[in-house]
């Protein structure tokens, strides 16, 4: 139902933009759903994921049986050989020339808990002599059946059991992870360009007041109500509003030009925003959102992972030190004969078993510090892994106070943002009909102004800190749901 409402959202906002070119008026949520839809960031992150998939896809692929076709078409060769001369009693040289062509069917099934392999064949071979003593020859394997296994080595299919389902439920969890942090940056630039274009609106407004107080203190000065001093001030006020006016507007286009470009959306757009409201309050509790965070943050699962990965290595370099065995053994049937029919009849059992030993005797030390080196470097990961997840709790517990006191900050800066508008006014009023200096009309401009980029700023950081925590936990304390990205169509 998310998804719905959200390609509902954006379909309606590409409406608007080709229905009015001129502008393309923003709210955060319009900004966050776009981001996670069409920004670079977000085509990244998907394309991330489905490489994860792929990996998976090729693991689980691997798990099953596999079927082989082996083909030689064509192979002939014409060479000088050493052939024994019986009649005379002596080595000699003598050409040779030959035909051979092959074609088989294999099935390969490796088996996770032993590290074998066990393999089924079928196959036929046709050899060609040209010459005088010129012949052919069929020799067929109509099935055969084997199994080799390593004794007492290295597992990786054990390991990798173990390891791969680890790395794709990463793979899905780190979507989510990264699409809450394109969140998270759709909020930076959305409040930049809010906090750009509230300082040119604020920049016009003093602009145009300036004009306005400047002309009546030409009128009051004509009657000697101000000094000249005054007047020169209010002349002052009047170039230095131009100018920032000026500046305001470079910043507020480098600001939506830098949003754009993150949304991906045409650069010659116009943008603008609508602030969102005051949120309502929302206490979280810093052990909920611990307890979210080991359930569901990606880098708890890349933690475990690491560790899985030294001891693998410290398992193989172990069992790679010492004592190697392996074992090869095969039952099947052939025969040969000068017809393609024959070698198919009264086929011949055909039995081989095989095993090789490998016995290091002196290598200088060479297993022996291999096998320390990955003890170690296990011991080095798994006090790093610890490090990290006391590092994540601790952000994570930070980051909750940080917002459960922006709610508050927030309120207050609504609060003195208005009583600094209502101030203003007043005190503009008072200057106009000559009841307050020049001064304190100044410093309750200065107040205003200030009021409403702190205000701006208190929104900014109390929704910086709910995603923040939204990702490092992947819960949604809104809805009090889990956060699971959406479906990522596989091409």
């Amino acid at each position: 139902m998310k998804a719905i409402i959200r390609y509902i959202t954006l379909a309606i906002l590409l409406l608007a933009t080709s229905v009015n070119a001129q502008e393309i008026r923003l709210t955060l949520d319009d900004a966050i759903t776009m981001a996670a839809d069409s920004s670079l960031s977000a085509v990244k992150a998907k394309r991330s994921y489905q490489s994860g998939y792929w990996e998976y896809r090729a693991y689980k692929a691997a798990r099953l049986p596999s079927l082989m076709l082996n083909l030689t078409p064509a192979q002939y060769n014409r060479n000088i050989v050493q052939r024994y001369d019986s009649e005379n009693d002596r080595d000699v040289f003598r050409t040779q020339q030959s035909y051979y062509a092959s074609g088989g069917l294999s099935v390969v099934q490796n088996v996770d808990f032993t590290g074998g392999t066990l393999y089924l064949n079928s196959g036929v071979d046709f050899l060609r002599s040209f010459g005088g003593d010129a012949y052919s020859q069929f020799s067929s394997v109509p099935v055969r059946i084997g199994y080799s296994q390593n004794l007492i080595g290295y597992n990786p299919f054990k390991w990798d059991k173990l390891i791969e389902p680890l790395k794709y439920e990463r793979r899905i969890k780190e979507l989510t992870y990264n699409m809450e942090q394109i969140s998270e940056e759709a909020i930076v630039y959305f409040f930049s360009f809010a906090q750009a274009q509230a300082e040119y609106e604020l920049a016009v407004k003093n602009q145009a007041s300036c004009d306005t107080l400047y002309k009546i203190g030409c009128d009051r000065h004509k009657i000697g109500a101000i000094s000249r001093a005054d007047l020169q001030t209010l002349k002052l006020d009047v170039i230095n509003a131009d100018n920032t006016l000026k500046n305001c507007e470079i910043a507020m286009r480098r600001a939506m030009f830098q949003l754009a470009s993150f949304l991906n959306i045409d650069k010659e757009q116009t943008l603008s925003i609508e602030l969102p409201a005051r949120p309502k309050l929302l206490t979280i509790s810093a052990a909920k959102a611990l307890e979210y965070a080991r359930e569901n943050n990606p880098e708890f699962l890349a933690l475990k992972q690491n560790i899985l990965e030294s001891r693998q290595a410290v398992d193989r370099t172990k069992k790679e030190s010492g004592i190697n065995a392996s074992l090869n053994a095969s039952i099947g049937f052939n025969q040969v004969g000068s017809e393609f029919a024959q070698v198919w009849r009264d086929p011949l059992q055909q039995d081989m078993v095989s095993m090789s030993l490998s016995i290091p005797i002196l290598d200088w030390g060479v297993r022996k510090g291999r096998y320390n080196m990955a003890r170690n470097n296990l011991t080095v990961v798994e006090i790093s892994s610890r490090q990290s997840e006391q590092q994540i709790e601790e952000e994570v517990v930070m980051t909750v106070n940080d917002f459960n006191v922006q709610g508050a900050m927030l309120e207050s800066a609504e609060e003195a943002r208005l009583l600094a508008e209502s101030a203003y006014e007043d005190t503009r009023m008072r200057f106009i009909i000559g009841k307050s200096d020049i001064n304190s009309l100044s410093m309750a401009l200065t107040r205003k102004d200030t009021a409403e980029k702190n205000y701006i700023s208190a929104l900014r950081n109390y929704w910086l800190s709910y995603y923040k925590i939204r990702r490092l936990t992947m819960y949604d304390f809104t809805n009090e749901c889990t956060i699971v990205a959406e479906d990522v169509t596989i091409k």
